[in-house]
C-alpha cells in the first residue's frame, strides 16, 4: 500500500508527510552547524527519535533538514511502501524466468513491460530547480548550510548531494552519493572512490585530456535520494530505478551551463567542471566506520553555476560508528535487492547485513544445504557478486536459522563451527575505506560455515539433534499461563 501522497513531488512535499504522521520534529531555536547539529541528531537517532528539520542554522541561509531515514518506519515511508520487503517482491515478480502460459500469462507478461516502458525519466523545460540562479563571481557556497560533524574534521562538509557525471565517450550517465569538501566559495573536494562509476568516467576524461561536466543535487525526493545510495550495475540508469520505485516518471530539466540533466524538483543545483590532472588535499573526515579516513588526494570542482528553489530546504546526513542513519538506506538496499541476489545465487534463502558491519565487513546467508561444501561454494559465489564483493565476513548457516536474529546466528556461528575445518581465509577487494587492511583497497576475508556438517563433509560423529518442547506442551502452557500467576 502506498503511504499518502506517494511519490512525493519534492522533498518539502515529504517533510510535510513525515509531519502529519509525527515523524518530523522542527527546531526553531538557532543551532550551530559546526558540532551541535551532529551530537543533536545522534542522540535522536541512537533514541529511534525523529526525522529533524533546523529552521534557524547559525551557518547558510536556509533550513537543514536531517534523519530522514534513521528508521524503517521512515525508510519505507520514503518509498511509499508498508515494508521495505514489498519492493523485493515487486522486483521478484518481473525477473521470474517462467514463459508465459495462455492469454493470462502473455497479458500478465505485457503488464509487467508496460510497467517497465513508463518509468523512464521525463525532461521538462523549465523547473523549480533553476527558479534563482547564481552566476560566476555570485556563487558562494556559504550560502548552504554545510556541517562539520566531528572535531577532527578537516572543514565544511556537504553529505547528501547527488553527483551527476557522463561518461565521455559513451555518454551514460551515472549518478551517486559522495562526501563533497567545501574549499573555497566555489570550490569543492569530490570524494569518489576507487570502485564507483564515477571514478571511471573521470579517469576517462583525463585520458583524453579533457574537462568532466559535474552536476550536483542537493534536497532531491526521497526516492531519487534513495536511488542514488543504490548499488546498481553500471548498465542500469539510476532515474530509470527511481522510476521504478515512485511508479511514476523523474521529471529531469537541462542543466544551464554543462551538458546534463538534474531532478527538476532538487532543492538547490550546483554546475561545474572538474579540470583534468588537478587534485587538493581532501579530508580527514568522521566516516561511518567510526574512525576518520585520512586526508587524500582528491579531484576539484569548479562551481560556475548554482541554481535552487525559492526557499529552499538544505538535506544531509551524519556519518558516525554505528548505529547511524545510513543504516536505514543500507536496509533498504538489502530487502530491496534481495530477488537480485538470489537469482545470481539461487542457493540462497535470505541474507542480513548488520548495522554493526557498516556495508561491506559482515553479511549472514542462510541457505538448504544440499551437499558437502555447500556453504563455501556460496561463500565464493558472494564474493563474485557485484559489490557484494566488498564483504569481508561471511556467515553462512542453515535455512532454519532466522538471519535477522542475531543472538540466533550467534549461537549457530559459536557452537556449530570447527575453526580448524570449517573457515575459509582468502584475499580480495575491500571498500576503499576500510582502515584495518594492510594494503589499501584489498585484504584479507573469512567465511564461517555454520552449517550442520555432513558425512561427506568429513563430519562421521553424527550430528546431535537440537531440542524443542512438544506442540502439546507449549500449547497448554500458552492456555494456562494467566493461572500461573507468574
Amino acid at each position: 500500500m502506498a503511504a499518502r501522497g506517494f511519490p512525493y513531488t519534492d522533498l518539502k512535499d515529504f517533510l510535510a508527510a513525515l509531519e502529519r504522521a509525527g515523524e518530523l520534529r522542527r527546531v526553531s531555536v538557532p543551532v550551530d552547524p559546526t558540532l551541535e547539529i551532529s551530537e543533536i541528531v545522534t542522540r535522536t537517532v541512537r533514541a529511534g527519535g525523529p526525522a529533524l528539520l533546523f529552521e534557524r542554522p547559525t551557518r547558510g541561509e536556509m533550513p537543514v533538514a536531517i534523519n530522514l531515514f534513521g528508521t524503517e518506519k521512515r525508510m519505507a515511508m520514503a518509498l511509499g511502501v508498508d515494508s521495505l520487503d514489498e519492493i523485493g517482491e515487486r522486483i521478484g515478480g518481473l525477473i521470474k524466468p517462467e514463459l508465459p502460459v495462455g492469454w493470462s500469462g502473455i497479458r500478465e507478461g505485457l503488464g509487467k513491460v508496460m510497467q517497465l516502458k513508463s518509468v523512464p525519466p521525463r525532461k521538462v523545460k523549465t523547473a523549480p530547480c533553476q527558479q534563482v540562479v547564481y552566476r560566476g563571481e555570485d556563487v558562494d557556497l556559504s550560502r548552504l548550510p554545510g556541517l562539520q560533524v566531528w572535531p577532527g574534521d578537516g572543514g565544511i562538509f556537504h553529505n547528501y548531494g547527488l553527483t551527476h557525471t557522463k561518461h565521455p565517450e559513451t555518454g551514460k550517465r551515472n549518478l551517486g552519493l559522495y562526501r563533497l569538501q567545501q574549499h573555497s566559495r566555489n570550490t569543492l573536494g569530490m570524494h569518489w572512490q576507487i570502485h564507483k562509476d564515477s571514478t571511471a568516467h573521470h579517469a576517462v576524461a583525463e585520458r583524453l585530456g579533457q574537462r568532466l561536466p559535474v552536476a550536483i543535487a542537493i534536497g532531491c525526493d526521497p526516492v531519487v535520494s534513495y536511488a542514488a545510495t543504490a548499488p546498481l550495475p553500471s548498465d542500469i540508469d539510476e532515474y530509470l530505478f527511481a522510476g521504478f520505485l515512485r511508479g511514476e516518471r523523474v521529471e529531469m530539466v537541462d542543466c544551464l551551463t554543462v551538458p546534463l540533466q538534474v531532478p527538476a524538483h532538487a532543492q538547490v543545483v550546483l554546475e561545474g567542471y572538474l579540470e583534468p590532472g588537478e587534485r587538493l588535499p581532501e579530508g580527514p573526515f568522521g566516516d561511518h566506520t567510526g574512525y576518520y579516513t585520512p586526508v587524500e588526494p582528491f579531484p576539484v570542482l569548479h562551481v560556475e553555476t548554482m541554481t535552487m528553489q525559492r526557499d529552499p530546504v538544505y538535506h544531509s546526513i551524519i556519518t558516525s560508528k554505528p548505529p547511524q542513519e545510513d543504516h536505514g538506506l543500507g536496509k533498504a538496499t538489502e530487502r530491496i535487492f534481495q530477488p537480485l541476489l538470489k537469482l545470481m545465487i539461487p542457493d540462497i534463502v535470505d541474507y542480513d547485513l548488520p548495522a554493526a558491519g557498516v556495508f561491506h565487513n559482515c553479511a549472514i546467508v542462510s541457505i538448504r544445504k544440499r551437499y558437502p561444501k555447500h556453504a563455501q561454494k556460496v561463500m565464493n559465489a558472494i564474493w563474485g557478486a557485484h559489490l557484494m564483493s566488498l564483504t569481508k565476513l561471511i556467515v553462512i548457516v542453515d535455512e532454519d536459522c532466522d538471519v535477522h536474529d542475531y543472538a540466533e546466528v550467534a549461537f549457530r556461528a559459536f557452537g556449530n563451527v570447527d575453526y580448524a575445518r570449517d573457515l575459509l581465509v582468502t584475499e580480495g577487494p575491500v571498500d576503499h575505506l576500510d582502515h584495518s587492511s594492510y594494503q589499501q583497497f584489498w585484504g584479507g576475508k573469512a567465511g564461517i560455515d555454520a552449517t550442520r556438517k555432513l558425512p561427506a563433509e568429513g563430519y562421521t560423529r553424527g550430528w546431535p539433534e537440537e531440542m524443542s518442547m512438544s506442540p502439546e506442551v507449549v500449547s497448554l502452557v500458552d492456555k494456562r499461563w494467566k493461572e500461573y500467576g507468574i
